[in-house]
């Protein structure tokens, strides 16, 4: 069984840190007290985190940007980093790997602009994208979690992989920010899936959710509330895991 990495979720929204309740902007929580988006990401590369992945909310909903942010992290902490939200052009991509970014992650523009996902893959790499797939119930939704796509999880990820696409981060929306545990039923079809590297979010409550996340093969996991609520802790489950 492979290394399985552990990568805290940094959600900004109005230049500071959230965590929603399902996706609602109205759900928000702000994590003010735990310092300002830079000295988040420093206290999660402190506790051990080899990789970060930051959601600019407002790119995504279509109300600002938090670039500055996500510029300073880049600048100030030096871990690598994934981003996505909002990002729907080629040169938003390239304005990413340009500032340094490892990973650019799409979502909506992936399934609804083939053509755009193919163009930043063949100028950027398979290693440079990524893609959210979002899912409730067996369907991939987009839009903010608002569109159903009428492609499955399975049919969504085959059609992509066909196109070069590498590395999926798969969200179960019904589990968002529940604590309740992953979706291993899903998580385990796709992680059988060769030469493709499956990150998993949504749901992780606890130690053992990563150890079942660990068993089925998934190449990553992407936490936010239980770090943020302190069910784990990271230095301890990166020791452990």
């Amino acid at each position: 069984m492979g290394k399985m990495d552990v990568i805290p979720a940094i959600d900004l929204m109005k230049g500071q840190v959230v965590r929603l309740q399902q996706g609602d902007p109205d759900r928000a929580t702000f994590y003010n007290a735990l310092g300002n988006p830079i000295q988040i990401a420093e206290l999660w590369k402190n506790e051990g985190a080899r990789y970060l992945h930051i959601v600019d909310l407002d790119a995504a909903i279509g109300t600002g940007n938090n670039r500055s942010q996500i510029r300073m992290i880049i600048d100030m902490v030096k871990l690598p980093l994934e981003v996505g939200g909002g990002i729907r052009t080629v040169e938003d991509v390239r304005l990413f790997i340009n500032l340094g970014v490892d990973r650019v992650i799409l979502g909506t523009a992936a399934m609804e602009q083939p053509e755009l996902l193919v163009s930043c893959l063949s100028e950027c790499g398979s290693d440079k994208i990524a893609v959210a797939l979002d899912y409730l119930g067996t369907n991939v939704m987009t839009r903010g979690w608002t569109k159903y796509t009428g492609y499955s999880v399975e049919s969504a990820l085959s059609r992509l992989v066909e196109v070069g696409v590498r590395t999926f981060i798969l969200t179960c929306i019904s589990r968002d920010g529940s604590l309740t545990g992953p979706d291993l039923e899903t998580l385990a079809r796709c992680a059988r899936l060769k030469s493709i590297n499956i990150l998993a979010a949504g749901g992780v409550g606890s130690l053992e959710d990563l150890q079942r996340l660990k068993n089925i093969g998934v190449k990553g996991v992407v936490v936010g509330k239980a770090l943020y609520e302190g069910r784990i802790r990271l230095s301890e489950v990166l020791s452990i895991i």
